[in-house]
């Protein structure tokens, strides 16, 4: 974890707050010894049409890709994982992972299934057998 509560780890005023953030969160990871990070969000945009789960990788470690495969199966996704592009902190973590966006708050029906403590035990269940996978 990076974090535990709603809070940001920068050590920076506040016109370099954001960089210093993504900055640290970065060393914490790397510093971290993991064999594997799972960077888990929530979603939102101005518009109420945009869903679902969305899974990205960095092509900064070649297993990446292949940690975003594994769990796109296991999720069950039809939606193509998405190669991050120039992203400040991912293209900085040197160990292997992807960013998992969970789905969108802005839209009701994903905002519904957040908020269900069953589909979020099934969420964190299927991302488990992704892990799973990708180490067999």
């Amino acid at each position: 974890m990076t974090r535990y509560d709603d809070y940001d780890l920068s050590n920076a005023e506040a016109y370099f707050r954001k960089r210093s953030d993504l900055e640290n969160r970065a060393k914490l990871i790397n510093e971290s010894q993991a064999d594997l990070y799972l960077s888990i969000h929530l979603n939102s945009t101005t518009s109420s049409k945009w869903s679902g789960i969305q899974i990205f990788y960095d092509n900064i470690n070649d297993e990446n890709a292949i940690i975003a495969d594994k769990l796109k199966k296991s999720m069950g996704l039809k939606r193509d994982v998405s190669e991050l592009k120039n992203q400040y902190m991912y293209s900085r973590i040197n160990i292997p992972g992807v960013l998992v966006e969970l789905g969108f708050l802005s839209n009701s029906e994903d905002r519904k299934k957040l908020l269900d403590t069953n589909e979020r035990e099934i969420m964190v269940e299927k991302i488990v057998n992704g892990v799973v996978n990708y180490y067999q």
